[in-house]
């Protein structure tokens, strides 16, 4: 028996262009029945990246793939196919690395191996909607001596940041600052500027802030004003909005916004013309503003979400849905019971005519740090395969 194991040490989450390591382990586990004659013997291992891309048969329609080489080659069990078994098309991978051949390990022995591989820039990012699928799998095929292969997948998810591609890094580095003590590969130093310069490009796409003020009305009159300091954001931030109702001449009984993202197929691929986009709602807030002159809300967009994002199939765009309640009657919405001035009641009507609208504001929403949302991940840095 021989125990796989492994180890994302900075996390499951990554920007596409960085550079994924992973550490991978082979133990050869010392029991009490272990002798010297328990030694394990590993023909080879490998490892590749790859994504998966599944759709929806009701939503989305695919031309053709041909798929009879990777069918062939599923039969085979001492074939290394990264994908055996899994769902939808492989639309992606990195060439497959030999960790070792021939590794015999006594027990109580064990090997570590160090796996690295710069993530594709020009991929989708990591998505689970309802129409469409695309997920990213490290696959370690391991085997015995006239044994199948076994795999270990280690998930994990990407981040995509239009702009870091078309990136030039100076090649002359000499003035760059650098500890003489600590010996850096060449690999690594671009990963860690490639972080740096993505976390620098966000920090400056959502810190412009200027007034956006939006006038909310319908067909009777004026309902109030909307302001907004900013329409672009990270995953992680907070959207905040305010409402002023004072200037209205139409009261505003109620409103809400939601956070949602808009899910289309593109026209070629859809499975019936014409067919409605899937909307998913991420954050909610609602409110009764009746004789309200000021008010305000504020949205967490989630770290697990997907920033906006486009590919030849899908496209995610992010908006903030309201939805407004307002009064068909007059501003006088309050009676007066009792005949007797020290027993007067102040309650409200029982039926109001009322009128509803909605209204859409397109919002852009990027990706974050990747370490930030590695916290929050629902991918664990470690798997583990008894083989």
């Amino acid at each position: 028996m021989i125990e796989v194991l492994a180890k994302l040490g900075r996390g499951p989450v990554f920007l596409a262009g960085e550079v994924l390591e992973c550490v991978i382990t082979f133990t050869n586990p010392l029991s009490a029945s272990s002798t010297s004659a328990s030694s394990e013997m590993l023909a080879w291992a490998s490892a590749q990246i790859h994504c998966q891309f599944h759709a929806s048969e009701n939503r989305v329609a695919l031309p053709p793939s041909d798929g009879s080489k990777h069918d062939v080659q599923a039969e085979n069990e001492t074939v290394f196919v990264p994908n055996r078994g899994e769902r939808g098309q492989c639309i992606l991978s990195t060439p497959p690395k030999i960790l070792f051949c021939d590794l015999r390990l006594d027990p109580g022995e064990s090997k570590s191996y160090s796996y690295c591989e710069t993530l594709p820039v020009d991929g989708p990012p990591s998505f689970r909607g309802q129409s469409v699928k695309y997920v990213y799998k490290l696959t370690i095929g391991c085997q015995r001596v006239n044994s199948p292969i076994k795999l270990l997948r280690v998930p994990f998810r990407v981040l995509v940041l239009h702009g870091l591609k078309d990136y030039q890094f100076p090649q002359d580095e000499a003035v760059a600052p650098s500890n003489p003590f600590l010996e850096e590969e060449e690999g690594l130093k671009k990963d860690s500027r490639l972080a740096d310069l993505a976390t620098e490009l966000l920090m400056v796409a959502t810190s412009r802030r200027s007034l956006h003020l939006y006038n909310i009305s319908n067909t009777r009159g004026k309902v109030g004003t909307f302001c907004i300091f900013k329409t672009v954001y990270k995953i992680g931030e907070d959207v905040i909005g305010t409402f002023s109702f004072s200037e209205g001449d139409i009261p505003c009984l109620q409103f809400s916004v939601s956070l949602q993202t808009e899910e289309s197929i593109h026209e070629e691929f859809q499975r019936r013309r014409g067919q409605p986009v899937s909307f998913t709602v991420h954050a909610r807030h609602q409110e009764s503003c009746l004789h309200t002159a000021q008010s305000s809300f504020s949205l967490p967009i989630p770290l697990s979400s997907t920033p906006g994002f486009t590919t030849n199939i899908v496209s995610l765009k992010w908006r903030l849905h309201f939805e407004f309640v307002t009064s068909g009657e007059s501003a006088g919405t309050c009676l007066v019971r009792g005949s007797q001035s020290e027993a007067v009641t102040w309650t409200g009507v029982e039926q109001m005519e009322v009128d509803t609208f909605s209204w859409d504001l397109p919002i852009k929403v990027l990706p974050t740090n990747p370490i930030l949302a590695s916290y929050v991940s629902q991918f664990s840095s470690t798997n583990s395969i008894t083989i």
